[in-house]
Parts: structure tokens; sequence; C-alpha cells
């Protein structure tokens, strides 16, 4: 059984869960790795020991766009009334 899937890997992202997740390129959806050995071996009630082979093809690479981030300093700061510039001094 072939599937394909989106793996995103985003070290920078804000949640932990969207640092490393994969998806169905069609619908979105986060696989469920457990239903599809199920369905695999027929779903027949019982429990099982099985091997799971995991074979992976980059099939193609879409680099991130890295977001240019500049320093901030308080010189940088400009505040629009005078009254604030005290306070970032």
């Amino acid at each position: 059984m072939t599937k394909h899937y989106i793996l995103n890997l985003n070290p920078t992202a804000k949640h932990e869960w969207d640092r490393c997740s994969l998806r169905d390129p069609i619908t979105a959806k986060r696989p469920e790795l457990a239903k599809l050995i199920a369905d695999a071996i027929g779903a027949e009630p019982g429990s099982y020991l099985v091997s799971v082979n995991i074979e992976i093809n980059v099939l193609e690479q879409v680099p991130m766009a890295h977001a240019e981030q500049l320093p901030l300093s308080a010189a940088a700061v400009t505040p629009a009334h005078p009254q604030l510039q005290e306070l970032v001094a």
C-alpha cells in the first residue's frame, strides 16, 4: 500500500504540534496510522503483533520562505508622541 502525504517541518512554528506535521495532500487531514494498519490487516477483532515498514521517498521539496528579522533597538523606535520618547529612552 502506497500513501502520499505532505510533511511540513517548521522549527519556528508557534505551536509544538505544528513544528512537524504530516497531512493528506487532498484533504489536509492528519493521517490516523493505527486506522491505516487496521485497514491493511482487515480489521478483524483481536490483538495483532504487526511489523510496519516505512519507506520514504521525497517527491518534491518546497523550501520555506524565511521572514527577514530586523534587530529592534531603542533608537529604531520613534514614538508618535514626544511624551512617549522618554519612556523609550
